[in-house]
């Protein structure tokens, strides 16, 4: 019988990678709301930065100051922050010319006690390590994963493709956006990685299942994810926030 889980702990790093000039991921976490995020900026100039700090700050100030409305769910609450978090982005993309266009992926963890909600838009990742066992708990919006899900390449193929870049969905491109939103039950033990592409685009499963496995402080192990991703090319910004659920 799995555990209750009744707490969380969690550490991150973000570092710039060995290629790009600045570092466009943002993320934030608040163990006392049950909040934590990694987000991937994009956009010209400092765009990027600007739309990633921006989701970080927005989605931690919805979500952080209480229960919300009378009988509103933590689901609904989710939902409202995620449409005013896109709409800030957004507006503030139209009032600047600098900021045209500028956008960013999300992935999120919401914890209330052992019930957890997984919010993604874009194509960063939560996976989770349980018993040893890294999965996958969200889909990629990219052009290439989408492609792979439809039969049309294969993961070997979409590895390979032009279009590896190309994300089909983000934070503050449009005046409107849905996320993927999935709730799921924790268990005492339950490790929980969010993590921008720099890391995946450099890592496969295996290696990441295999340090994250190591039996080291959360904030150790970020930062030999880190080094690795670096050490295996570091071609953008890596960013690795860890979650751990306990009794």
């Amino acid at each position: 019988m799995a555990s209750v889980v009744v707490h969380y702990t969690a550490a991150a790093v973000s570092d710039r990678g060995c290629k790009r000039p600045a570092n466009e991921d943002a993320f934030g976490y608040s163990v006392e709301h049950g909040m934590y995020l990694v987000c991937d900026g994009m956009g010209g100039a400092a765009a990027g930065e600007v739309a990633s700090s921006l989701a970080v700050e927005e989605m931690l100030r919805l979500l952080g100051g209480g229960a919300g409305e009378e009988n509103e769910s933590l689901l609904q609450r989710v939902q409202k922050a995620v449409a005013a978090t896109n709409e800030a982005i957004y507006s503030r993309s139209r009032r600047n010319p600098r900021l045209s266009g500028m956008g960013t992926t999300m992935v999120a963890l919401m914890t209330e006690g052992s019930r957890v909600l997984v919010i993604n838009i874009g194509d960063s990742r939560v996976y989770r390590l349980r018993n040893h066992r890294l999965e996958q708990l969200t889909q990629d919006h990219s052009l290439v994963d989408e492609q792979v899900r439809e039969g049309r390449l294969t993961p070997a193929e979409a590895l390979r493709s032009p279009l590896r870049n190309v994300i089909t969905r983000a934070l503050g491109t449009q005046s409107a956006v849905t996320p993927d939103i999935y709730a799921l039950d924790a268990e005492s033990g339950d490790l929980f990685l969010l993590c921008s592409d720099g890391l995946t685009r450099e890592l496969a499963d295996a290696e990441i299942q295999s340090l994250l496995s190591a039996d080291l402080p959360l904030d150790k192990r970020c930062a030999r994810l880190v080094e690795a991703a670096k050490k295996s090319g570091g071609n953008d910004n890596i960013t690795c926030l860890l979650v751990q659920a306990a009794e």
